[in-house]
């Protein structure tokens, strides 16, 4: 056989060979994790695999005590309580996710991946040719707390005193103790292992509403808490009160409040006794909104049309509050402006030298031919020799 025909039958053998060389089985990368909750909660699984090709990613639930009856969850199952979202790349990730746990969502819950090609013909065993995951997933019933009622401050600061109230009335295990969080965080030295829980608030304004919890922690079981919500009108605590930016500059403005709930933000421009709604749209115009926060930037500003009043506005269900904030938009030429006031005071100043040297009276010019002192006369010398004919004659 010729030597390059063997060269060549070489090179395709191994280009036939690459694919099956490069090819990897399914494996996990990260795996679901066992959880314990409480009725009415949400759960969220998560599944990661790797292989080559990409493998495929399925969710399996068996009943607990039934380990041998698996059944597959769809996107959408239990009446849209089960949501499963997945997305191949490089790796495969899955999140399996359920709300509004009932006690009969116990059970094992098990991501199964596989890049065999004959994983879904039936006459093949499953277990050889899908991987698994399992986490079991306990659901217990919900602790029974009574809360107070939601909470309205009045805008006037006429309230002197609040109080939160919570009782843990029913509980499956036994109680460990209890704190209270406001916000999401934990408010300090308010632990005990008290059943009745109480919360005062002295004096209330409008940075002490929000979202104030009682929590009570379990030996062998999740927390359980109960929220009570603490309302008040929105009040702007910080804005800029004016902006100064030279035309085709960036201007950023900004309004900070307290109060509970959330505000939702918008802003307008002050045009006399009208008002003009800002938005999006524009392209020059972004609004960015953060909970109790706004922010307002104009690119490259416009000296004729983008000077004046900006309002930021907080509503939310309680009320609403208003600031505003001047901006003002100086000429390209405004650096220059010392400098060419300077420059105009020299050249008047040139001017009046020049103009009064020029109306001189002719009278006041020096002829250069006359001596410059003034010319001397005889008449002093007359006067002496006339005092001296007086003295000889006596």
């Amino acid at each position: 056989m010729h030597p390059n025909a063997v060269m060549l039958a070489v090179v395709l053998l191994g280009n036939l060979m690459l694919p099956f060389a490069s090819a990897q089985n399914a494996g996990f990368v990260k795996s679901p994790l066992s959880e314990t909750k409480l009725t009415g909660d949400t759960f969220e699984l998560y599944c990661e695999v790797v292989g080559n090709p990409t493998p495929e990613i399925q969710w399996w639930y068996a009943e607990v005590n039934r380990a041998d009856s698996f059944k597959q969850l769809w996107d959408g199952a239990r009446k849209r309580r089960v949501s499963i979202n997945t997305a191949y790349g490089t790796n495969g990730v899955s999140v399996l996710g359920i709300t509004r746990l009932t006690l009969e969502d116990s059970g094992t819950y098990e991501c199964r991946a596989s890049n065999d090609p004959r994983r879904n013909d039936l006459r093949q065993n499953p277990a050889i040719t899908w991987i698994r995951a399992q986490a079991t997933i306990s659901v217990l019933q919900k602790p029974k707390i009574n809360a107070s009622d939601q909470i309205i401050l009045p805008p006037d600061g006429s309230v002197k005193l609040v109080t939160l109230h919570c009782n843990l009335t029913a509980a499956h295990t036994s109680h460990k103790d209890s704190f209270w969080m406001k916000n999401g965080h934990e408010i300090p030295n308010t632990r005990a292992d008290d059943k009745t829980r109480s919360f005062r608030i002295s004096k209330p304004r409008a940075d002490d509403s929000g979202e104030y919890m009682c929590v009570y922690t379990f030996d062998k079981a999740p927390n359980a808490n109960a929220t009570i919500e603490v309302k008040a009108k929105p009040y702007i605590t910080g804005h800029k009160r004016s902006e100064n930016k030279n035309e085709g500059e960036n201007a950023m403005m900004y309004c900070k409040s307290v109060g509970y709930p959330h505000p939702t933000w918008t802003w307008r421009k002050v045009d006399g006794t009208s008002y003009k709604d800002i938005d999006n749209s524009t392209g020059r115009f972004f609004i960015m909104n953060r909970d109790n926060y706004t922010e307002l930037n104009i690119l490259n500003l416009d000296i004729t049309t983008d000077p004046g009043i900006y309002e930021c506005n907080a509503t939310n269900v309680i009320g609403n509050t208003a600031e505003t904030t001047i901006l003002r938009v100086r000429s390209h030429l405004a650096p220059l402006w010392p400098f060419l006031g300077v420059l105009a005071e020299i050249i008047i100043l040139v001017v009046i030298i020049v103009v009064y040297e020029k109306r001189k009276r002719p009278d006041d010019i020096i002829d250069d031919d006359e001596p410059v002192g003034p010319a001397k006369t005889n008449s002093t010398n007359n006067h002496k020799d006339k005092n001296i004919r007086q003295r000889n004659t006596k």
